[in-house]
């Protein structure tokens, strides 16, 4: 049988919740448009939508199931005409869709000869739901009257500004020194790339403003005085990229000016004092489960820099892929970095048959490491162990026991997903990797993850429940066996705390965080890291991802902090409760405005603040297939963060951040016309 390459199969998901008395159910609609009649076929979907292995399933049968990605077969009997409709129903989810990016955003059919077949989906509706679907980031108009006098984003410690002097064209750029040479080259190349038609670099014969640039010893490492006159400006930074973020406020004083003469103005004396409240002001991108090229990943950077945030937190591995090349194991990239039909990765998360994914070269990853030096940026790897590792184990199944029985899964429900920490060849290969990504990354703070391992996992392996039993006993052992085949865990959930995996995460964490000790490295971990209190606290960094009060424990533990609670900071959640909102709802929501005015440390005491690194906001990937989800959900509330970074608290104003936030760029430069 020959189909058209062009989708001539249209499938239609519908969420009705459950009521009082009828239970909730998943539709998918498949509508056959081609001019054929089709048989022997399966419908093979993907998420973020997981339907439950054990859903009871009505209208045709689920044959398998892998996470987000599922497949279907009608019943044997079904000729499904040209013009008709097959409808299968899933009773049973493992998390209820709340946004309409929560249900299957890919499909396609595989045909009787193995062939596939493209098809075109339609974005999941909820029962009695018809809100427009929203995309694009929200527009926060730039007022007639605004409350303050010059633009910029995040505010500073202290503007003291007056007069009031014509736009120039540009700013002529005089460095004194090589430091204040490469401040100026940032600014030129960071404009440039973000607002090629606007010119902010000019010489004086083409209308720029003359602007003298230099270093002065009495002010901090990122902080900045611009000093304003009838002849010109002088910026004055403690160091090359506190002179850069003095050029950055000043070109988007600039830029309020020019675009909106009647709301801004540029000064035409006084000065402006600045420096940051807080010194870890990040942004963490999950690259793993929708990959994003250099180029995206280096406008990304451009976008950190316009808001003055300073560490770039780069999730490279999860379950769905492994993205960075790996000299002495080659298999991670050819086989973790790609999804597809028939590969050992199949689609997922809005992934079709095609071969779908990619990998950064060492190249690329020595590209995108030095613009964030220039941009005064400091880059985290993340290599996610030893949970949501499947990727890494279809490349390298040696790192799981030949023995082990039967299954343990994720939340995200993906099954057996854990390095082997009994086994030696795991550290092996870690080591390796560790040692090659230390070559790459000067940040010389490398990321672990040691999030969300399973309560059941290794249970069915003998190996680690011998090394169990070596350390913890055969009570622990012989308790933590019984979990096999036990789905348990949740989001979030903190019962592996004190239970024999946790006893084998923390002696694996151990080993790890001494062996990037010995290479000079910090070890990074999301807060589960924490669990058994046996990594060395002057050697590690967390980062607390719950909420404020579990961040606060931890840091009267001792432990240095980087919080950002999921429930405000995690930015693929969605702007509202909404279904025409997109993204996730697992953590709750948060729209520019709540995220804006959230106290990420509300109630810490002095001791536990002593702690305290800084804050930054994540960007987990999987609603975001569409680029215009992307912009919905990361801005304005990227700059809402770096706000929150930058200015201290008493400082802070959302109405004066309303008025100003509309000139900020975006990263794909979508809208919406909500």
């Amino acid at each position: 049988m020959t189909i058209a390459t062009k989708p001539v199969f249209r499938l239609e998901t519908l969420w009705t919740p459950a009521k009082t008395d009828t239970p909730a159910v998943y539709s998918l609609t498949l509508t056959n448009a081609s001019d054929r009649p089709l048989r022997d076929f399966r419908l093979c979907v993907s998420g973020p939508a997981r339907i439950d292995p054990a859903a009871a399933v009505e209208g045709g049968e689920l044959l398998s199931r892998l996470s987000n990605y599922s497949e279907f077969a009608p019943p044997a009997d079904l000729v499904l005409q040209p013009g008709s409709v097959w409808i299968v129903k899933a009773h049973g989810m493992s998390f209820e869709p709340q946004h309409w990016t929560d249900g299957a955003n890919s499909a396609y059919l595989v045909l009787a000869d193995g062939s596939t077949a493209p098809i075109s989906v339609v974005p999941s509706r909820a029962h009695g739901d018809n809100a427009e679907l929203k995309r694009g980031a929200v527009i926060y108009p730039v007022p007639k009257v605004a409350p303050v006098a010059v633009s910029v984003v995040p505010w500073p410690q202290d503007v003291s500004v007056s007069g009031r002097l014509t736009p120039p064209s540009g700013l002529d750029l005089a460095p004194e020194g090589a430091e204040a040479e490469a401040a100026a080259r940032a600014f030129a190349e960071l404009t440039g790339s973000l607002f090629p038609v606007e010119g902010l670099v000019r010489p004086v014969a083409e209308g720029g403003l003359p602007a003298a640039l230099s270093l002065s010893g009495d002010l901090a490492e990122e902080a900045y005085v611009i000093r304003f006159s009838l002849a010109g400006v002088a910026v004055t930074g403690g160091t090359r990229t506190g002179l850069l973020y003095g050029l950055i406020t000043l070109g988007q004083i600039l830029r309020g000016a020019k675009l909106h003469p009647g709301t801004f103005l540029f000064p035409a004396g006084g000065e402006i004092r600045d420096e940051p409240a807080l010194g870890w002001r990040g942004t963490h991108l999950d690259v793993a489960r929708q990959f994003y090229s250099t180029a995206e990943v280096s406008r990304f950077l451009r976008l950190m820099a316009w808001n003055k945030l300073n560490r770039f937190h780069w999730h490279l591995s999860d379950d769905e892929a492994w993205r960075i090349e790996i000299d002495a194991y080659p298999a991670l990239t050819e086989v973790g970095a790609w999804r597809g039909h028939g590969r050992k990765i199949p689609p997922l998360l809005g992934s079709g048959p095609q071969v779908t994914g990619g990998y950064y070269t060492k190249a690329a990853v020595r590209e995108i490491v030095a613009l964030a030096e220039t941009l005064g940026i400091e880059v985290m790897p993340e290599i996610d162990v030893p949970g949501h590792s499947f990727a890494m184990l279809q490349a390298i199944p040696e790192l799981r026991d030949p023995n082990e029985a039967g299954s343990y899964y994720s939340v995200q429900d993906f099954p057996d997903n854990c390095l082997n920490p009994a086994r030696e060849e795991t550290y092996r290969v870690l080591e390796v990797v560790f040692d090659e990504l230390i070559e790459l990354f000067p940040s010389k703070i490398i990321h672990v993850g040691a999030d969300e391992v399973p309560l059941g996992a290794w249970s069915g392996s003998p190996e680690a429940l011998e090394r169990l039993r070596a350390v913890a006993g055969e009570e622990v052992a012989t308790t933590h066996a019984k979990r096999l085949n036990v789905v348990t865990n949740t989001h979030g959930a903190d019962e592996i705390d004190g239970s024999g995996a946790a006893v084998l995460q923390a002696e694996f964490l151990a080993r790890v965080q001494g062996f990037l000790a010995s290479r000079g490295c910090v070890t990074g971990g999301w807060q589960e890291a924490a669990h058994g209190n046996v990594i060395d606290k002057q050697k590690s960094l967390l980062f607390g991802w719950r909420t404020v009060e579990a961040n606060a424990e931890l840091a009267g533990e001792g432990y240095d902090i980087v919080v950002c609670p999921g429930q405000v900071y995690y930015l693929d959640m969605a702007n509202s409760p909404a279904w025409s909102e997109p993204g996730g709802s697992w953590a709750g929501w948060s729209d520019p405005e709540k995220l804006y005015l959230f106290d990420p440390i509300e109630g810490w005491t002095d001791a536990q603040k002593k702690h305290l690194r800084g804050l930054q906001c994540c960007i987990w990937s999987e609603p975001m297939t569409d680029r215009g989800v992307f912009d919905r959900l990361v801005f304005p509330r990227l700059s809402a963060l770096a706000e929150t970074g930058w200015t201290r608290p008493e400082r802070k104003n959302f109405k004066r951040f309303e008025a100003l936030v509309g000139l900020m760029p975006v990263l794909y430069g979508f809208y919406s016309d909500q």
